[in-house]
Order: C-alpha cells, then sequence, then structure tokens
C-alpha cells in the first residue's frame, strides 16, 4: 500500500511540475522560418489544394472519353386502361388492356471521336501546369513576406536598443545634473531641458516595443502560429548582411524565362492557344457508340421491341448563323491580346532588372555612408557627454549632440531595412529566393 501511495505521490509531482514549465518558444533563424510558414501558412495550403484539385480535373476530363456505364429501372401500371381496336364496322370493337410493365436496362456508351473532348484533355493538363506555378508564386512571396517580418523585427529591437541605452545614459546625466543643481554649478534650466529629453525618450522607447511587437504579430500571422506563440530569432542584422555577397549579387543577371510572373504568362497564352483550338474543334463531328440491353420483368401480351441495341451517333455541324465564327474571332482577338501581355511583361521585367539593380546599389552606398556617420555621431556624443560633465559644454549642446546621434543611429537603421528589402526583391526577381 506504500508503494502505491509513493507512486502516486511521484506521479502527481511530475505532472505539476510539467504543468508549471513555461511553454517554449520558437527559435528561428530566417530559413527555419520560411521553411515554418510553407508547411503552415493558409495561402501555401490552398495553393497546394488548387494543384490536387487541377490533377482531379485532368482525370475528370479523362473519364469523359471512358466508356461510361449507366443502369435504369421502370414500372408502368396503367391502372385498369385499355385500348379498343375495332377492324370491322360490323364487328364488335375489341379491347386490349394496358398491361403493367417492368423493365431494368443497362447502357454502355463510348466517346469515339470529339474534337472538344482532345483539346479540352490538353487544356486541363496546362490548367495543371499553371496551378504548380501558382504554388511555387505563393511559395516565394510568402518566403518574401516572412523575410522581410524578420528583418523588420530585428531592426525594430535594434531601434528599441538603441533608445533604451540612450534612455539609460540620459536619466544619468539628469541625476548628475541634478546634483550639479544643488550645489549651484548647474541651472534649473538644464535640468528641465533634460528632463524633457528624457520624457520623449520614454515615450519612443514605449513606441519602439509596440512596434517590436506588431513586427512579431505580423510574423506570427504568416508562420501560421497562434497569436500567443512565444518566438525568437536566432540571427542578427549584422550576421546576415555578411553573409550576403553584394558584389556578385550585383554582377548576375536575370533570366526572362526563370521569373515565375513569366512562366504564369507564358502559361496563360497556352491556355489562349488551346481556347482558340477548342472554338475550332467546333466544326468538327463528333461520333460515338452505345450498347443498350433491357430485362423484361413484366411484359405485355405482345411486345416487339427487342433486348440488345447497338448503335452509332454522329452529329455534324453545318450552320450556325456565323456563330462559330464569332468564338473563333474572339479566341483569336483574346490570344493576340495575352500575346502582347507576355510581351509587355518581359519589357517591364527588363527595365525592372534595372530599376532593383541600382536600388541595391544604392541602398549599399546609403548603408555603409550611414554606418561611418553613426560612427563619427557616437564619437561626437561622447566627446560631448565628457565636456558637459566637466563644464565646458552646455546642456543644449549636449542635447543636440545626442539628437544627432539618434537621428544618424534612426537614418542607419533605415538605410540597413532599405538595404535588406532591395537584397530580398533581387532575389525574387531572379527566382533564387
Amino acid at each position: 500500500m506504500r508503494k502505491v501511495v509513493l507512486i502516486a505521490t511521484f506521479l502527481i509531482a511530475g505532472l505539476t511540475t510539467a504543468f508549471a514549465l513555461p511553454p517554449e518558444e520558437l527559435q528561428l533563424t530566417l530559413k527555419q522560418a520560411q521553411d515554418h510558414a510553407l508547411d503552415y501558412n493558409k495561402q501555401v495550403k490552398n495553393a497546394s489544394l488548387d494543384v490536387d484539385a487541377a490533377q482531379k480535373k485532368v482525370w475528370e476530363s479523362i473519364a469523359s472519353g471512358l466508356p461510361q456505364i449507366d443502369a435504369k429501372a421502370d414500372y408502368s401500371n396503367y391502372l385498369g386502361a385499355s385500348m379498343t381496336i375495332q377492324f370491322d364496322p360490323n364487328s364488335p370493337p375489341t379491347k386490349i388492356p394496358f398491361a403493367t410493365t417492368s423493365n431494368v436496362s443497362a447502357t454502355v456508351s463510348q466517346l469515339l471521336f470529339s474534337g472538344s473532348y482532345l483539346v479540352g484533355l490538353q487544356t486541363a493538363k496546362i490548367y495543371k501546369s499553371l496551378s504548380e506555378t501558382n504554388y511555387r508564386k505563393s511559395k516565394q512571396d510568402i518566403k518574401e513576406q516572412v523575410a522581410n517580418s524578420y528583418y523588420l523585427i530585428l531592426v525594430s529591437e535594434q531601434t528599441r536598443d538603441i533608445l533604451k541605452k540612450n534612455l539609460e545614459n540620459m536619466r544619468s546625466t539628469l541625476a548628475k545634473t541634478k546634483q550639479m543643481e544643488k550645489v549651484g554649478m548647474a541651472e534649473s534650466t538644464d535640468v528641465d531641458q533634460l528632463s524633457v529629453s528624457v520624457s520623449t525618450l520614454e515615450n519612443g522607447v514605449r513606441s519602439a516595443d509596440r512596434q517590436v511587437e506588431m513586427a512579431y504579430n505580423m510574423l506570427r500571422f504568416q508562420l501560421g502560429v497562434p497569436g500567443d506563440e512565444k518566438i525568437q530569432l536566432t540571427q542578427t542584422l549584422d550576421g546576415i548582411i555578411d553573409r550576403i555577397n553584394f558584389t556578385a549579387l550585383m554582377d548576375s543577371s536575370m533570366s526572362v524565362q526563370r521569373n515565375l510572373d513569366y512562366q504564369l504568362m507564358e502559361t496563360q497564352v497556352e491556355l489562349s492557344k488551346k481556347q482558340l483550338a477548342l472554338q475550332k474543334s467546333a466544326y468538327l463531328p463528333t461520333l460515338s457508340s452505345y450498347y443498350s440491353h433491357t430485362e423484361k420483368i413484366l411484359k405485355p401480351n405482345f411486345d416487339a421491341s427487342p433486348k440488345d441495341v447497338i448503335g452509332l451517333n454522329l452529329s455534324i455541324p453545318i450552320f450556325s448563323s456565323g456563330l462559330r465564327k464569332s468564338k473563333v474571332s474572339q479566341a483569336n482577338i483574346s490570344l493576340e491580346q495575352t500575346e502582347n501581355q507576355k510581351d509587355l511583361l518581359e519589357d517591364q521585367l527588363k527595365i525592372q532588372e534595372k530599376q532593383l539593380r541600382f536600388n541595391l546599389h544604392n541602398a549599399l552606398d546609403k548603408y555603409n555612408s550611414q554606418k561611418q556617420n553613426v560612427k563619427v555621431a557616437l564619437r561626437v556624443n561622447r566627446n560631448f557627454d565628457l565636456k558637459y560633465e566637466h563644464g565646458v559644454a552646455s546642456s543644449l549642446e549636449r542635447l543636440q549632440a545626442n539628437d544627432n546621434y539618434l537621428q544618424a543611429e534612426n537614418n542607419f537603421v533605415g538605410a540597413t531595412m532599405e538595404l535588406l528589402q532591395a537584397y530580398v526583391a533581387w532575389e525574387k526577381l531572379l527566382n533564387d529566393l
């Protein structure tokens, strides 16, 4: 009995400890975040289901040209009705009652030739290819969104950390200035100016906290995780940027055929061609065969209909008052429009290549420039800190130097985000994302 009690006690203690453990954080590199989104994002899942549906559509098109079997059963009761026949006017009429009938029949049909069927089958396969390209495009889009959200979180956290560190420094300066005011080495206006600066920084930190949380919520949505899921990003901005060879990246060139938007447009052109072929196939005849077998369960006394019937159906279009010709003309126009859109997209992609290459080059120059500006502004700010503590600089000069430093940090953070966004856009254009 004591052993049972001890075992139960240990089990309860173990369960209590398990439930008391804090929830594990979802620790993610950028690639892990993208892979997680590809597995759980609802938009990507729907795109994958579209591929499955397209595959079913292909089989639907194939099955419509395969043998079809239909069964039918009927029962007829004429409620005592009869038919009167009089062959000789001098003889009394003859009444023939309608007997109750019941039949079971089965029919096997087979399409032998149909231009619409052949074109429809090819169109279904092209539609499947379109769905697959759309699926790849959805995955590419979500990887781009996750990357931008990942970078936004890192940038927002870096901004918040800078503000917090600056706030601590400013609070320390304010405390020292208050002590200096007490002994007559500083004026009350210095304290007031520093107090306003501290209050402004506190508001900035709170705003940065909200910005970080909003960025995390956006990433949670893209990852397909609950809103209260804890996420920890394991990569840093410097680590990500250091791994990118921007020189080799800007020297690479785009292949239009590899771009997913262009591939989608090429498939649209193929669909337009098949639509034209489908309208032209309306001029062709349709040939099918059938076989029917009927079992007569209840039959009348006189029954001349055979049990087995085999036959052919041939449908030949002859005259449609220009309806078919009009549809072919419309399909021709639609095909020409789609080909024009394809050419237009190719021109747009070539222009976009030049623009994105310029954006990436410009963003890299801006990033390097702002990085140097931060170093200079930080050095100047520290110098004014020392000057202010020794009474050489005024509080106004001290605050101005601090504001310049914060502005330099803000510009650098913005340049970092701009560089990473330009990098993602370039990778997406090359279909290397």
